[in-house]
C-alpha cells in the first residue's frame, strides 16, 4: 500500500467554529505533495473531498489520517470524506487504501481536495518518511526512506540540498520481542482406516492474518506460533454459495476437489460455508458494552489511541435502536458510560475521546462490570455483546489464562456474546485474547491499523456484531475406497472427539452474519499412499472394511454439519457430499484456488515439513492469478506480502523457498 501525503501547513489563530470549511488559497507543489499556506485565523479547518479509482469509480472504505495521530475517518459509498484538522504548525494527510497507490490530486476551494487512487501491483518495498527539522529548512523537499526491520536513516531526493545531515530515527524494537503465542503443533496425516472421521469446531477469528501483516511489513517474518493457517484463510470473503432465501438453514455448505498444488501426488478438497447475510436495517437491536483495557501498557498510538479510532468508526454506524456502555479497567474497574442510544453519537463520542491509559490491569473485574451491564439491558431478541478492546496483558485479580476462561464460560451462559480486538506490539497476549473469544462465543481481530479497524467494525458490522447460527460443527468422513490418508489444514486448535460432534452440551464456533469459512482437507489417493509405520511384525495384516457398493460409489468424503439457532439448545443437521475426480488446480474455481495460495504462504511462514514443492514464487502466481474481482484489494495485498517475506526469508531467487 502506498500513502498519498498531503502536507498542510495552519497558522494558529483565534477559535471558530470548526464545521465550518475555511477558504484555502492557492496550493505550492512541492515534491512529496501539495503545500497549503493558511492565514486565517481557525481552531480548525474542515477537509472534505471524494477519493476515486482511476477510472472515475468512487471508492468507498478509503482511509483519511492525520500522519502521527489516531485521527481521521474513511469514505463512504460514494468515496465521500469529511475531516477536521486541528489548528496545528504542520499536519500531514495520508489518504490510503489497500491495493491502490496515489495517481493524482486536485485542490479545489474552501477546503475541497479530490484524490485518485490506482491499483497498485507493485511489492511494497519501501516506507517513505519525514523529518521536522528537514522540513521547516527545506520546506518540504527532503524525505527520508527507511527500509522495514532495519534502523530507519534519512536521505534526501534527488535535488534536494547535500548541506543538510541525515536526520537520525529510533530504532524500533523486534516487532514480536515479547509478545506471546500458544504453541500449534501441525495436523499430521491419519489413516482412513484407523481414523475414518475427523471433528471439529468452525472458527471465524482472522486475528493471524492481521498480527503477520504486521510482522512482515515491519520488515520481519513471523514467528511460526503466530501462524494460524485457518485465521489467514477466513481471513478473506469467498463467493460461496448463499442459503436459499426459502431456507430454514442459516447457513449452507458447498465442497470442491483439486490437485493439491503444494503436492502434485495429493489432492485438495476444500469445504466452504457461508452464513446467511443480513442487510444493517434488518439486524435485531443492538446492546453493546465498549470495554476498554486503559492500563499503563496500552499506553502509545498502535494502542489506545488505535482503539479511540476504530470505536469512533463504530459508532458511526449506530441507529437509533442501539444502546451502547463503555466500561474500562485498569487497576480498577469503572462504568465510564451508562448504556446510551446511538441517536446520541456526541455523547458516546466524548466518554471515547475522555479516555487515557495508565496503572496495573484488572481484567477480571472489568469483564465482571461488563457483563453485568450487559445483562441489566439485555434484549432478548437483540445482539448482546461485549468489545473487548486489550493488548490481553492483564495482572491483576484473575490473570491467568485458566481463571479467565473459568470466569468467561460462567458469563456465556447469560447469552451475552464476546468480541476480542487484540493492539499493541511488545507485549501482545495473542493466546489469553484467542482463548477469551473462543470460550466466549465470539471471535477475535487483531487492529493493526485503522484501515483494519474500519474493516472489522464498519465493513463487517453485522458479520462481527451479529450471530446467525452457534456452536457450529463439522464432521467430515472419508470413504477408504478414494482416501488412504488425510490431514487437516490448520484448526489445531479447534479439534473435537468424535463424539463431541452430536453432543449439544460441546461448546464450538459461531458464524456471524455473512460470514464465510474455509476448511482443507490435504488427502492421499489410494494407490498412492506411503505407509507412514512399518507394518507391524506381531498384528494381522488389517482387513480393508471396503464393501463392493463402496467400490462403486464415487464419494469422496461426506461433510456434516450441527449449529443451533441463537438462544437455542437443540442443534439442526445439515450435510454435503463430495465426489468426482480431481481435476488440475488451474481448472478450479478462483476461490478455490485463491485459498490454496494462501494455505501455501501459511506452510512456507511456517517453515512447515508438510509445504512439499511449495516456493515463493509459485504462491505469489496462484494468488495473482485467482485474485478475481478483489473490489476491496486485499487479494493483491497478499500478493505483496507473499513478495516482502521472499525477501525477508533470505533464500535469494524468487523460486526458492
Amino acid at each position: 500500500m502506498k500513502n498519498l501525503l498531503l502536507l498542510l501547513l495552519l497558522a494558529a489563530g483565534a477559535p471558530a467554529r470548526a464545521q465550518e470549511p475555511i477558504p484555502l488559497p492557492a496550493p505550492v507543489i512541492r515534491p512529496r505533495g501539495i503545500v497549503l499556506m493558511d492565514t486565517t485565523t481557525a481552531r480548525a479547518i474542515a477537509i472534505s473531498g471524494t477519493v476515486r479509482e482511476a477510472g472515475g469509480q468512487p471508492l468507498p472504505g478509503a482511509t483519511v489520517l492525520i500522519k502521527g495521530t489516531m485521527r481521521g475517518t474513511s469514505t463512504d459509498a460514494q468515496g465521500h470524506y469529511l475531516l477536521l484538522v486541528p489548528r496545528a504548525m504542520r499536519a500531514t494527510l495520508v489518504f490510503s487504501a489497500v491495493g491502490y497507490m496515489a495517481q493524482g490530486w486536485r485542490v479545489g476551494k474552501d477546503g475541497v481536495v479530490n484524490v485518485v487512487l490506482k491499483p497498485d501491483t507493485r511489492a511494497l518495498q519501501e516506507v517513505v518518511v519525514t523529518g521536522p527539522a528537514a522540513q521547516r529548512k527545506l520546506r518540504g523537499q527532503a524525505a527520508g526512506v527507511a527500509v522495514p526491520g532495519t534502523a530507519a536513516t534519512a536521505s534526501f531526493v534527488p535535488g534536494a540540498p547535500a548541506s543538510y545531515p541525515a536526520l537520525p530515527y529510533p530504532a524500533r524494537p523486534e516487532a514480536g520481542a515479547g509478545d506471546t503465542y500458544a504453541h500449534v503443533a501441525e495436523n499430521a496425516f491419519q489413516a482412513v482406516q484407523q481414523a475414518p472421521l475427523s471433528t471439529f469446531a468452525l472458527d471465524v477469528d482472522n486475528a493471524s492474518y492481521a498480527n503477520v501483516r504486521r510482522f512482515l511489513t515491519e520488515g520481519q517474518l513471523p514467528p511460526a506460533d503466530a501462524v494460524r493457517v485457518e485465521e489467514m484463510l477466513n481471513y478473506f470473503h469467498y463467493d460461496y454459495p448463499a442459503p436459499a432465501p426459502t431456507s430454514p438453514d442459516p447457513v449452507r455448505i458447498s465442497t470442491e476437489l483439486a490437485v493439491c498444488p503444494w503436492n502434485p501426488a495429493h489432492q485438495l478438497a476444500r469445504i466452504g460455508i457461508r452464513a446467511r447475510s443480513v442487510e444493517t436495517s434488518a439486524l435485531p437491536p443492538a446492546n453493546l458494552v465498549f470495554l476498554v483495557d486503559v492500563s499503563g501498557s496500552m499506553q502509545g498510538p498502535d494502542r489506545l489511541g488505535l482503539v479511540q479510532a476504530g470505536l469512533r468508526l463504530l459508532v458511526r454506524q449506530l441507529r437509533p435502536q442501539d444502546r451502547v456502555a463503555l466500561v474500562v479497567y485498569a487497576g480498577a474497574a469503572g462504568l465510564v458510560l451508562p448504556p446510551t442510544p446511538g441517536s446520541q453519537p456526541e455523547a458516546i463520542l466524548g466518554a471515547i475521546d475522555r479516555l487515557e491509559a495508565g496503572g496495573s490491569t484488572a481484567g477480571g473485574a472489568g469483564l465482571r462490570l461488563a457483563y453485568a451491564t450487559a445483562r441489566q439491558y439485555f434484549r432478548k431478541e437483540g445482539n448482546n455483546r461485549v468489545i473487548l478492546a486489550t493488548d490481553g496483558d492483564f495482572n491483576v485479580g484473575e490473570s491467568s489464562d485458566a481463571a479467565l476462561e473459568q470466569l468467561i464460560v460462567s458469563e456465556r451462559e447469560s447469552g451475552v456474546f464476546l468480541t476480542v480486538l487484540g493492539c499493541g506490539r511488545g507485549n501482545l497476549r495473542d493466546a489469553c485474547m484467542e482463548t477469551l473469544a473462543d470460550k466466549g462465543n465470539g471471535n477475535y481481530a487483531y487492529l493493526d491499523n485503522l484501515a483494519e479497524a474500519q474493516r472489522v467494525l464498519v465493513a463487517q458490522f453485522g458479520g462481527t456484531l451479529f450471530t446467525v447460527a452457534q456452536d457450529v460443527k463439522l464432521q467430515v468422513e472419508f470413504n477408504p475406497a478414494r482416501v488412504a490418508h488425510y490431514r487437516l489444514v490448520g484448526y489445531e486448535n479447534r479439534l473435537l472427539a468424535a463424539e463431541d460432534f452430536n453432543n449439544d452440551r460441546k461448546d464450538a464456533g459461531e458464524l456471524g452474519a455473512g460470514h464465510t469459512v474455509t476448511a482443507l482437507y490435504e488427502l492421499v489417493p489410494v494407490g498412492a499412499a506411503q505407509p507412514l509405520v512399518d507394518r507391524l511384525k506381531y498384528q494381522p495384516a488389517p482387513t480393508p472394511p471396503v464393501t463392493m457398493q463402496q467400490f462403486i460409489n464415487n464419494d469422496v468424503l461426506t461433510v456434516k454439519l450441527r449449529y443451533k439457532q441463537p438462544q437455542s439448545r437443540t442443534s439442526q443437521l445439515l450435510f454435503q457430499v463430495l465426489n468426482g475426480e480431481a481435476g488440475p488446480v488451474a481448472q478450479a474455481s478462483a476461490d478455490f484456488r485463491f485459498a490454496a495460495a494462501v494455505a501455501q504462504f501459511g506452510l512456507l511462514l511456517r517453515q512447515s515439513p508438510q509445504a512439499g514443492t511449495a516456493t515463493w514464487a509459485a504462491t505469489a502466481a496462484l494468488a495473482a492469478g485467482s485474485r478475481g474481482p478483489d473490489a476491496d484489494g486485499y487479494r493483491a495485498e497478499l500478493v505483496r506480502l507473499v513478495g516482502l517475506a521472499q525477501g525477508l526469508s533470505g533464500t535469494g531467487a524468487m523460486g526458492a523457498r
